[in-house]
């Protein structure tokens, strides 16, 4: 007796264990596309809303300096020791190898002693001023992960903006402004992250904090991600949750964080002091020896890989759509207007697969009763479809596909591949939980279930 019961027990233990990896662990990783699943009718494709991992962007950046003659080494000229700013026999040559310190070096790997670096002019044409636009371009959406980091060799700058673009350089909004005295560079009360909050993390700040002169130990420019993640999601980043509803749900926050292009604009080079020695100008330039910039290529949320093809990051796109940014849908799958994928319901968010277009297949008998607001489609001759299969149209959330013909949807859902929450047509909305039970007492379910089966429950 104890022998059938410990079997039944582990029986029950493995079936649990199989059903339970389709329900992650931690929320907001949202690393796979599509997953099989067991039905009544067999095996099915289960598809969620999927993102590309984070990786080191600058691998796949290109860099333009304005003006294109900024960096030292043609003439070749001498400047001054970083540590001693009176030390001034340094020579930049650009036809000697030891010497040149062209753009590239901004980002090749650190480590090394003494540190490679990207060195502009010195300030020998002062008091004009010594502007210096560094343009990193990716010819691709990018979702920032982490903080935007600049290493000066040169001492932070005395006055620096941060630009960003959002449609491959025609336009440029500010990201922050870095000054010694941010009222009288800027005009602009000096502040740092720590003063936002949920409500004003949009807001663009000056800050002071960066703008310190020749110190050794001061090299560094942040521009604060993690900082800004967290007024949503913890100090330790814990409830990611939190923080992909509000991306989902705010397009302007979710547009902060995204960029296709960020210009470094230098316009003051550290002085470390109230006036410029005009007697040792071979002090100030500019010398930047790493930027480090990490995100993910925008797939909204139908890829999860990203590729470089041509010289060019494309999404590897799922869910029947296509583009560089898998912003449409595949030809012959657009039997619905193209939606992006959604966080939300969390866990598995929602994936909005493209699903063909009816025009492209056979007439079923009363296709009406199939699939009642085909008008909305906007498809004047309906053609034979299958509107769910095992395959390429899998009913989402947990429906199950009845003869190839329609999806039976779970309480809470609704549409042709129950990819709608009913509760979206409500007035009062979706609260933040909607359609979340189906999904987390699943598990619960079959394991009281199959307790009972095995004569081991009496609930």
């Amino acid at each position: 007796m104890y022998l059938s019961r410990f079997l039944s027990l582990h029986a029950l233990w493995v079936t649990v264990s199989s059903v339970m990896q389709h329900y992650p662990s931690v929320w907001g990783h949202y690393d796979v596309c599509k997953t099989q699943i067991y039905t009544e009718e067999g095996k099915v494709w289960d598809y969620m809303a999927c993102q590309p991992e984070a990786r080191d962007m600058i691998k796949y950046v290109k860099v333009t300096l304005d003006p294109p003659d900024i960096t030292c080494g043609d003439p070749p000229e001498t400047f001054c020791a970083m540590g001693n700013p009176y030390m001034c026999n340094n020579e930049c040559d650009a036809s000697t190898q030891e010497l040149a310190h062209p753009p590239e070096l901004m980002f090749d790997l650190e480590g090394r002693h003494p540190s490679t670096f990207w060195q502009s002019t010195t300030w020998k044409d002062y008091p004009k001023p010594l502007h210096v636009n560094i343009t990193l371009s990716w010819n691709k959406t990018i979702e920032l992960t982490d903080n935007i980091v600049i290493t000066f060799e040169s001492g932070r700058p005395d006055q620096m903006i941060l630009e960003k673009s959002l449609d491959y350089g025609r336009t440029w909004q500010p990201y922050q402004y870095y000054a010694t005295d941010c009222l009288d560079a800027f005009h602009m009360d000096p502040k740092s992250v720590r003063d936002l909050s949920q409500h004003t993390v949009l807001e663009i700040i000056c800050t002071e904090e960066y703008s310190t002169g020749y110190m050794t130990n001061s090299k560094i420019i942040h521009f604060e991600i993690k900082d800004r993640f967290a007024f949503f999601a913890g100090p330790r980043l814990h409830n990611m949750a939190s923080l992909y509803g509000q991306l989902d749900t705010t397009k302007k926050l979710r547009d902060f964080f995204t960029i296709t292009d960020l210009r470094i604009r230098l316009l003051r080079p550290a002085t470390g002091e109230i006036y410029v020695d005009e007697q040792h100008l071979a002090r100030y330039f500019y010398a930047i020896s790493d930027i480090r910039v990490y995100g993910r290529c925008k797939c909204n949320l139908h890829a999860t890989g990203c590729k470089e093809e041509n010289k060019r990051l494309l999404c590897e796109c799922e869910h029947n759509t296509t583009g560089p940014d898998c912003g449409k849908c595949k030809k012959n799958y657009q039997g619905r207007p193209w939606s992006p994928g959604s966080y939300l319901p969390i866990p598995k968010g929602t994936a909005n697969i493209c699903i063909p277009s009816i025009s492209s297949i056979g007439y079923p008998p009363k296709f009406d009763r199939i699939w009642p607001n085909i008008s909305s489609l906007e498809v004047s001759k309906p053609n034979q479809a299958n509107v769910c299969d095992n395959e390429l149209l899998h009913c989402q959330n947990g429906g199950t596909c009845i003869n190839n013909i329609r999806c039976q949807c779970p309480p809470a859902y609704t549409g042709i591949l129950c990819e709608k929450l009913k509760c979206e047509r409500d007035a009062g909305g979706c609260s933040q939980n909607s359609g979340q039970g189906a999904i987390s007492q699943g598990p619960l379910l079959l394991l009281t279930a199959l307790l009972g089966a095995a004569g081991l429950c009496t609930c």
